[in-house]
This record gives C-alpha cells, sequence and structure tokens, in this order.
C-alpha cells in the first residue's frame, strides 16, 4: 500500500443500500515527526472506523483529558468539533453509513450516541476482533475492503428488518440542493409532525433541522477546500445561506471559530502535509 492515501471507495453493489463509501486515510510520518492534530469538525455521517496501524486518539475541544481509541470504533452523529491525534504509522478506514442503517443495525435510539463513539466489540464481540486481527496482517488494500465488506454482509443480514419511509427520506436529505421543511418531510415519511421528530432523532440522534444545518456546513467547507480562492459570501449563496452572517452562525456553532479562522487550521491537518486535501 502506497505510504500516503486519501481516497473514497464505493461499496460493492448489494451494501450501497446502506453503505454511502469506504474512506481511506493512510499517513506515514517520521519517526522523529510530531503528527498534526486534526481539527474535526461535524459531519452529517455514522461511520465503523477501523484503525488499522497505530492507534487514534481523540478530545474533546476545551478538555484536556485525551482517548483512545480501540480498533474498531462505532461512531454516532457528531455536533460538536474534536481534536484528532494519529499515530505515526496511521491507517484507517471508515465506512460511512446511509443515515438510517446504524438505528438498524445496533438497534438502540441514537440519541444515545450523539458526540459518543461505542466500541465495536461491544456489539460484535470477537467477529470484529476477529476482522481487526485479520486487516492488521494485510498490506493489500484491496484485500482490505474484501474483508470488511465480507463482514458488513454477514452484518447487515441481521438488521432490523422493517424499512420505514422515514429512512428513504433522511437519505434524500443527503442529496438535495436545498433544504426541506418540517411539514414536508413528515408528510413524505406518512407520520404526523411530532412522530416525524421523535423517529427522526430516533434514527439518527439528531434534529432533522439540526442534521440539514450539518449538511449545508459541511458542503460550505469542503467547497472552500476544493476552491480556496472563491470567497466566502460567494460559498454562503451557493450552499443556501441568506447571507455571509448566517454562514458564520454556523460555524461558530459546530467549530466555534469563524469561517476564516476554520479554513486557515485546515490548513494544518495531517493530510495537507502530503499534499492532499479533503473535499
Amino acid at each position: 500500500m502506497q505510504p500516503a492515501l486519501l481516497k473514497r471507495i464505493f461499496p460493492c453493489k448489494i451494501l450501497q443500500h446502506d453503505v454511502r463509501e469506504y474512506q481511506v486515510f493512510r499517513f506515514l510520518f517520521d519517526a522523529s515527526i510530531s503528527p498534526p492534530i486534526k481539527f474535526h469538525a461535524p459531519r452529517p455521517e455514522h461511520c465503523i472506523t477501523f484503525y488499522i496501524r497505530d492507534a487514534q486518539k481523540f478530545s474533546y475541544i476545551n478538555s484536556p483529558v485525551i482517548y483512545t481509541y480501540p480498533p474498531c470504533v462505532i461512531n454516532g452523529m457528531y455536533t460538536v468539533p474534536i481534536h484528532r491525534y494519529g499515530g505515526n504509522d496511521f491507517l484507517a478506514i471508515k465506512v460511512v453509513l446511509q443515515p438510517s442503517t446504524l438505528f438498524q443495525l445496533i438497534k438502540i435510539p441514537l440519541l444515545e450516541l450523539t458526540n459518543k463513539y461505542l466500541d465495536a466489540e461491544e456489539v460484535w464481540g470477537d467477529e470484529i476482533r476477529l476482522v481487526c486481527e485479520q486487516l492488521s496482517n494485510l498490506n493489500s488494500l484491496a484485500e482490505m475492503i474484501s474483508v470488511i465488506e465480507i463482514f458488513l454482509k454477514q452484518v447487515l443480514r441481521n438488521k432490523l428488518n422493517a424499512i420505514h419511509p422515514i429512512d428513504k427520506v433522511t437519505t434524500h436529505l443527503l442529496h438535495i440542493e436545498n433544504g426541506a421543511s418540517l411539514d414536508w418531510l413528515a408528510n413524505q415519511s406518512c407520520l404526523s409532525i411530532r412522530q416525524f421528530i421523535r423517529k427522526f432523532e430516533e434514527r439518527t440522534g439528531i434534529s432533522a433541522k439540526a442534521f440539514q444545518r450539518i449538511i449545508r456546513f459541511d458542503k460550505a467547507f469542503r467547497m472552500k477546500n476544493s476552491h480556496p480562492l472563491l470567497d466566502w459570501f460567494s460559498i454562503a449563496i451557493r450552499c443556501d445561506y441568506y447571507d455571509y452572517q448566517h454562514l458564520v452562525k454556523d460555524f461558530n456553532e459546530f467549530t466555534n471559530l469563524t469561517p476564516p479562522t476554520f479554513f486557515e487550521l485546515e490548513k494544518t491537518s495531517p493530510e495537507r502535509s502530503f499534499g492532499f486535501i479533503e473535499a
């Protein structure tokens, strides 16, 4: 495998209903170097992440406590930023799930997992431990993805079978250009507004309004990464903000920083050391 890699891979056809993509992060720093800290902002995703070489650690912003992730982590939806500390030999494969898949897999209300993570062994025990051991002994990315997909096919067979209209609506939110009203979302889900609010939060861990705000925020900072010369007002309008101050409000909410300050901080992230831009 290449010593440095930032790559997105689509899952096999049979898994696409439940898995959006795989994100591969491979950074190899000299032993004498302390790898840069990653300022990780909220993203509209639930994921299962495998840390295959050195462990990754994290801390909540403004907290002195640093936690070490286990070899495989289940992450709920985050509404707050965190610091992530990768090792010198860092290899992670993130399985980004469709919005309702995690709820169907672990069968607990995802409000309990907002801004938190689970050790995957608490859910899948020896099964996931064996997968992590297999991955640690491989060097081929294709073989690693194959091992992960075999595991995913097995556990997805056991997920809750009842697919509710709200699941399709939630996935749809990831792809529409502008936000949708609560009335429309509830109607498309065949639910009253009160039922929709309860079920949406149960299945994603956050409200529909917060989910749409994170989608819009995520689009804005990725657009700036891809087009660094584009001014913030133009980005705000293209991402369906009323104006620049409207965009600033979301950046303050999700990063505690202004858009320019966050953009400058992004330039210090680990992937930038190898010339990659996360867009």
